[in-house]
C-alpha cells in the first residue's frame, strides 16, 4: 500500500526512492500509553484536532473505561513518522461488530488524526488500513465536527458505502474580547449583559488557573461544586461516579501540562465558589464542565462568569472559536452564538452493516420529528396537568 507510489524522477534523471508507508494495528492494552510522544506530535500537526483527540484524554478514558482485548489502534507511518491514526474500540451493537471512538459519550467531538501536510494521502492510507482490519462491520463515529477528517477525507476515501447523519447541535462564539462581543449584541440583550458584566466585576472574585500538580485536588473540588449546583435536579449520572472523577483528574493533569486545558478557580473572601474546566484543541477552546455554589447565582450570572475567562483563553491560544459544546440551552442563546451541527459518520461493509446504518438514520429521523412537534406536546402536557387530578 502506497498512496504516493509514483516515482518522482530527480533532476539528474535518477529515480528517487519511493517513500515507505507502513501500517501498524495494535490491540494490546498498553498501546496507547506507549505512543504518547508520537500521538502528541501528530496532534499538533492535525489542523482539525479537537481536545477530545488529545492523547491525555483518550489514554485516561481507556485506562478507566476500556475493556481488555477491545482496543483497535490503527497507526499509519510514512518513512517512520506517524501521519495518520485512529483510536477505536470494538463493541457489539444490533447484531453487528462496531468500531467506536475511544472516549465514548464523554467526548463532545470524535475524529481521527492526519498530518495536515499529507492530509489526502494519509486519509486514503488510513481508510485502506481500516479495510484490512478484520472482525467488524461498521465504523461508527457519532459526533464529528463540520470539516472533520472523518466526515470529509476519510469518508471520501472509503471504498465502500458511507453515511453522514446529523447529530448534536453545538453553539459557538468567535474568539474575541468579551466587551467587543457584548457591543455587537442587540440593544435590549446588550444592556442586560453589560449590567451582568459590571455586577461580576464589582463582586471582586479572585480568579486563578491551577497548575498541573494541583489538578487532582482541583478536579475533585470542581465535581463537588458541580454536584451541589445540581442538587435536587436531574444531573448527568456519569458526573457523580468515581470512575469519571478518576478519568477527569488524570486527563486534566496531563492536558494542563501539555497546554490542552485550563482549570479556573473563583474565590470570594478566600472561599472557593466556582470552578470551570476549559479544553483546548488546534482551533477551538471548549467549556467542558463547571461547578458553582448555588447561592452564587444570586450574586452573579454564571454564564457571564465562565465566558469572561474562556473567551480570553481562546484569544491567547490563537483559536478562532470558543465552543459551548453540545446542547442549545436557553442561557447560551442570549449570546447570539453560531449553530454548528455535528455529523455521525458511518463506514459500512456487508449487508448487516447496511441494516445498522438504516436503523441509525431511521432513529435520527424520529428524533428530529419529535423535536419539531415538541412545543405542541409540551403545551398539551401542561394543559393536562392544569386539569383537576392532572398527573
Amino acid at each position: 500500500m502506497n498512496p504516493l507510489s509514483a516515482v518522482d524522477p530527480a533532476p539528474t534523471g535518477v529515480p528517487r526512492p519511493v517513500s515507505a508507508w507502513s501500517v501498524e494495528v495494535r490491540r494490546d492494552d498498553t498501546a496507547l500509553a506507549e505512543i504518547r510522544t508520537e500521538w502528541n506530535d501528530l496532534f499538533r500537526r492535525c489542523a482539525t484536532a479537537t481536545p477530545f483527540q488529545a492523547h491525555a484524554w483518550i489514554a485516561s478514558w481507556w485506562h478507566t473505561y476500556g475493556r481488555p482485548g477491545r482496543l483497535r489502534l490503527i497507526l499509519v507511518r510514512l518513512d517512520g513518522r506517524l501521519v495518520a491514526a485512529a483510536a477505536l474500540l470494538r463493541q457489539r451493537r444490533w447484531l453487528c461488530s462496531v468500531l467506536t471512538p475511544v472516549g465514548g459519550d464523554l467526548s463532545d467531538f470524535a475524529d481521527v488524526l492526519v498530518d495536515e501536510a499529507l492530509a489526502e494521502p494519509a486519509a486514503r492510507a488510513l481508510a485502506d488500513a481500516l479495510a484490512q482490519v478484520s472482525g467488524w462491520q461498521v465504523v461508527d463515529l457519532p459526533e464529528t465536527r463540520p470539516g472533520s477528517v472523518a466526515g470529509t477525507l476519510l469518508a471520501e476515501a472509503w471504498r465502500g458505502r458511507h453515511h453522514l447523519v446529523p447529530a448534536s447541535l453545538c453553539l459557538e462564539l468567535p474568539a474575541r474580547d468579551l466587551d467587543d462581543l457584548v457591543a455587537d449584541l442587540p440593544g435590549h440583550t446588550r444592556k442586560t449583559v453589560r449590567r451582568r458584566v459590571n455586577q461580576l466585576r464589582r463582586l471582586g472574585l479572585d480568579v486563578r488557573a491551577v497548575t498541573a500538580d494541583e489538578a487532582g485536588r482541583a478536579v475533585g473540588d470542581l465535581l463537588a461544586l458541580h454536584a451541589r449546583q445540581w442538587q435536587g435536579r436531574q444531573v448527568n449520572p456519569e458526573h457523580v461516579r468515581a470512575e469519571f472523577a478518576r478519568h477527569l483528574g488524570a486527563a486534566t493533569r496531563e492536558m494542563i501540562a501539555d497546554g490542552q486545558a485550563e482549570l479556573f478557580e473563583y474565590r470570594l473572601d478566600g472561599q472557593l465558589v466556582a470552578s470551570s474546566l476549559a479544553v483546548v484543541g488546534r482551533d477551538l477552546v471548549g467549556g467542558y464542565l463547571y461547578g458553582a455554589e448555588p447561592d452564587l447565582r444570586d450574586r452573579a450570572d454564571i454564564t457571564t462568569l465562565l465566558l469572561s475567562d474562556t473567551l480570553p483563553l481562546a484569544v491567547r491560544r490563537s483559536c478562532a472559536t470558543m465552543s459551548m459544546l453540545r446542547g442549545a440551552e436557553p442561557y447560551k442563546l442570549r449570546w447570539r452564538p453560531v449553530e454548528s451541527v455535528n455529523q455521525r459518520v458511518l463506514l459500512v461493509r456487508g449487508g448487516r452493516a447496511r441494516l445498522y446504518a438504516a436503523g441509525v438514520r431511521t432513529r435520527r429521523a424520529a428524533v428530529l420529528l419529535a423535536k419539531r412537534h415538541l412545543p405542541g406536546l409540551r403545551a398539551l402536557r401542561d394543559r393536562l396537568r392544569r386539569r383537576p387530578g392532572g398527573g
